[in-house]
């Protein structure tokens, strides 16, 4: 029997068309990839209205500070000028965050469990205001100066305090960018309350100790100016806590706290000891020297000797 070459051909479907026919009756299955959503967590109205307040207190406070200092002698100014510093950067802070500045998105990606799906991810990108944490490490050394000034402290306690006052700051910056529930970013944050200890030891027992030998008043003024300084300190990692570590508020909430916290442990705080300070001259800390007189005559620096038979 012969077979004519051509017809067996035509009979025998090529691989590409059984391939196109398996795919045209081949049901399609549904696809299980789903992309993660985006969440941002940025400030609001109400939030930037609050940075911009926060800024023109901080810019007065400054200018009053500044005005203060002029009805007083140079060589006592040390309170006025320290003050004045601790509020100036507080208005350099809030002038970056509310313009737009000091500002960086912290990315975190949260797994939502679907019992009867499968797990969908959400991307969240906070913002995280880096530029307040600049504004701490830097004011907050100067509270404590100013406390530490009032109390008569020694150097090394002062020198100790403000080492742990940096480690409390920038440790919880550490936090503030650490990956959310981790071990590491908590840890951050109890190494920063450790660290608050430490200062709340310092002025709590060395700083009351030296101002009551100073007098009743002033034992009694620090007292009430550290023991408020102290309730708003120990408010500020509540606020994180609650804010930056477990995000169970807002950007605005956040904003609006801290706003608070802010304006007490500066403005009303730095009024507070001026106007005491000049009513109360056991307070009075007195430089002379270069800081007064600059490089006069007798604090003058020399290249050689005067004596010729030297």
């Amino acid at each position: 029997m012969i077979v004519d070459p051509v017809q067996a051909l035509a009979n025998v479907p090529t691989a590409a068309s059984s391939a196109l026919d398996a795919l045209k009756t081949k049901p399609s299955e549904p696809s299980t990839t789903i992309l993660p959503s985006i969440e941002e967590q940025v400030a609001g109205d109400a939030g930037k209205r609050a940075l911009w307040v926060v800024f023109v207190i901080m810019l007065i406070a400054t200018v009053a500070f500044s005005a203060m200092s002029w009805s007083v002698p140079v060589s006592k100014r040390l309170y006025h000028v320290i003050t004045t510093l601790i509020v100036m950067t507080a208005a350099l802070s809030y002038f970056a965050m509310a313009s737009g500045d000091g500002i960086s998105f912290h990315h975190t990606r949260v797994t939502v469990h679907n019992k009867h799906t499968i797990n969908t991810h959400v991307d969240v990108y906070r913002e995280v205001y880096w530029a307040r944490y600049v504004d701490w490490s830097l004011t907050t050394p100067l509270l404590l100066l100013d406390l530490s000034l009032v109390a008569g402290l020694n150097g090394a306690h002062i020198i100790m305090a403000i080492v742990a006052d940096l480690v409390m700051v920038l440790t919880g910056l550490f936090a503030a960018f650490g990956s959310e529930d981790t071990p590491q970013k908590w840890g951050w944050y109890a190494i920063a309350c450790i660290a608050y200890l430490v200062i709340v030891w310092h002025l709590a027992v060395h700083g009351r100790a030296m101002a009551a030998s100073k007098g009743g008043k002033v034992g009694g003024f620090f007292a009430s100016i550290a023991g408020f300084t102290l309730i708003l300190w120990t408010a500020y990692p509540i606020v994180w806590g609650i804010a930056d570590g477990s995000r169970n508020v807002d950007v605005d909430g956040e904003i609006i706290a801290y706003a608070v916290l802010d304006v007490l442990a500066k403005p009303v705080f730095g009024i507070w000891l001026l106007l005491t300070h000049m009513n109360m001259p056991e307070t009075n800390v007195e430089l002379g020297g270069f800081w007064a007189h600059g490089l006069s005559s007798e604090g003058s620096i020399r290249v050689g000797d005067d004596d010729e038979g030297a």
